[in-house]
């Protein structure tokens, strides 16, 4: 197995200093940008309209599965 340089070495602890040792490279950022969207997103409030309706679904599907 070929040994790594000094110079090699010391440019790859420089990449994982800056963090462009990370292996997704350009895609982390719109990886932690999604993540962040999603997280606002799941913990944004349910208008309460939204949720009558909804538990007005579920009332109705136990009736319309005896039919």
């Amino acid at each position: 197995m070929k040994e790594m340089s000094k110079k090699q070495m010391a440019d790859a602890a420089s990449r994982h200093r800056n963090g462009d040792g990370n292996p997704l490279g350009a895609n982390s950022e719109i990886a932690r940008k999604l993540k962040q969207y999603y997280d606002e997103l799941v913990s944004d409030h349910v208008p309460d309209r939204f949720a009558q309706l909804l538990s007005q679904l579920e009332q109705t599907e136990p009736a319309q599965k005896k039919d």
